[in-house]
């Protein structure tokens, strides 16, 4: 064996560590037997050998054969220095990472959807805002200003319930954009929209209950849900929104009902006054609770502005979620939650036990950016340039697609859900456009298996990225594929 080499790449291993060299070497042998690199049974080097070898002094070399001998690593013999035998050693080399079975609890199994090798810059990735639109510098400033008004006893966790100061400002906002019905007491700071799914799931429902969700839906609903050891009932989406049946709320009643009113995610319907006020009412009466994703809520171009369902009625049996990562950006990891009056107070006692606060300092920055104003002219701005690459993407998808699509979901939001006319699937166009650059998200992906209802085919486009003059080209390589791919 070549020890200069063994204590070599031990020593880059360690990351340049200075160490005595009677320490460096005792460190390199025991680790090498560890892992078998020095096999049971095998005799170790001589020590005035070795230490000639290594250009150290013998003395060193003794005091590591000594203390691995003390240890029982290696044993003294007539023979020389000998690794024990002592079952330490590896008698495999270690499995590669796709050979090992990996036994995960049947709560989550199926959830899993391979986003390896996808670009979230890529065109039409949807759900991400446009990254490059954000007033950086602005942010900054909110930042260090929050910064400096820091002290050590911010440093610790924070509020359960989240700063008061942001807690304020999204009130606020929400009762006038909005139509919310809230105080601050009401609001919930977490993590995103899905902290405030699992929150639910975990907090509103046992195991067991039924959840609702629609069907194509969000699959983050969908993990939240089913990891929380939720019944899924598929419940199917038409052009008002979440359109349950009358013996749906009888077989199946439920615990919880998610759904996506403002910009029903995939399709991008719209739920129509009536039946959010049916929801309600119905809801009431099995002791279910509605949980409002308000998602895309913001972004909203063509016709009137619906309110939040949440405050349409009095008291409704409603939690509300929102977000900002679509709003400013997702590694913010900021969302909040609002909550019934009578709700608060035991939720801030069990969201205490499971739900530590943090980023405290970012939360008062958001705050700043909110009071300031600088969230609302955010807010205008991305109106403005999303309708422009909505019309563009529209345009080109009627320019190169034609006939062979049928487009829905332009209302508002971020994304447009695109329907196939052809007897293609669009799990082979949203692989075969993967390997091109462009992510299509296939519709069929979002609903439940086996799921009673109409069948999708069709795919998700997400604009908010994609400038408008690469549109029409990023649409034109969708349909030369797709030509391709039905000959």
């Amino acid at each position: 064996m070549d020890y200069s080499l063994l204590v070599a790449t031990f020593q880059r291993a360690a990351r340049g560590r200075k160490l005595p060299q009677q320490r460096l070497l005792y460190d390199c042998l025991r680790a090498a037997i560890l892992d078998g690199t020095i096999g049971q049974g095998s005799r170790l080097k001589a020590s005035r050998a070795l230490a000639e070898e290594l250009g150290m002094a013998r003395n060193s070399v003794i005091y590591a054969y000594e203390r691995l001998a003390d240890e029982g690593f290696v044993i003294a013999t007539r023979h020389g220095t000998v690794v024990a035998r002592v079952g330490i050693a590896q008698t495999h080399p270690p499995l590669e990472a796709s050979c090992v079975s990996v036994d995960l609890s049947r709560r989550v199994k199926g959830l899993f959807r391979d986003r390896q090798g996808i670009d979230e810059s890529a065109a039409f990735v949807s759900g991400v805002p446009a990254l490059d639109a954000f007033p950086l510098s602005q942010w900054r400033l909110c930042i260090e200003r929050a910064w400096r008004t820091m002290s050590a006893r911010h440093l610790g966790y924070g509020n359960t319930e989240g700063h008061p100061a942001l807690r304020h400002a999204i009130a606020d906002y929400l009762k006038v954009s909005r139509g919310v019905r809230c105080s601050l007491e009401q609001v919930f700071i977490t993590d995103g929209t899905q902290t405030s799914l699992d929150l639910c799931a975990r907090l509103l429902a046992d195991t067991q209950d039924n959840a609702w969700i629609e069907n194509p839906g969000y699959n983050g609903a969908r993990a939240a849900f089913q990891s929380a050891g939720l019944q899924l009932v598929p419940v199917p989406v038409d052009i008002d929104g979440l359109a349950p049946s009358r013996e749906l709320w009888l077989s199946h009643p439920p615990k919880l009902i998610y759904i996506t009113p403002s910009h029903q995610y995939p399709l991008g319907s719209v739920m129509s006054l009536e039946r959010r006020l049916q929801l309600i009412e119905h809801a009431r009466q099995a002791g279910a609770w509605i949980i409002e994703d308000d998602y895309d809520s913001e972004f909203r171009r063509d016709g009137p502005p619906l309110s939040a369902v949440q405050g349409l009625t009095e008291d409704a049996p409603v939690i509300y979620l929102g977000t900002f990562s679509k709003t400013l950006f997702p590694a913010l990891r900021l969302g909040y939650m609002v909550v019934p009056a009578h709700l608060a107070a035991p939720m801030v006692l069990a969201m205490g036990q499971i739900a530590r606060r943090g980023r405290v300092v970012e939360q008062v920055a958001l705050a700043d950016f909110m009071d300031s104003g600088q969230f609302a002219l955010h807010l205008r701005r991305m109106r403005r340039l999303y309708a422009q690459r909505r019309d563009a993407l529209q345009t080109a998808l009627q320019k190169h697609l034609g006939e062979h699509i049928t487009i829905s979901g332009g209302a508002g939001g971020m994304h447009l859900s695109v329907r196939l006319n052809l007897p293609l699937a669009d799990t082979v166009v949203s692989e075969a456009a993967l390997q091109h650059g462009l992510v299509v998200s296939a519709i069929s992906g979002y609903c439940l298996p086996d799921a009673p209802g109409p069948h999708y085919n069709g795919f998700v486009l997400g604009y908010a990225g994609v400038p408008a003059e690469k549109i029409d080209e990023h649409v034109e390589r969708l349909a030369e594929l797709i030509d391709k791919l039905m000959h």
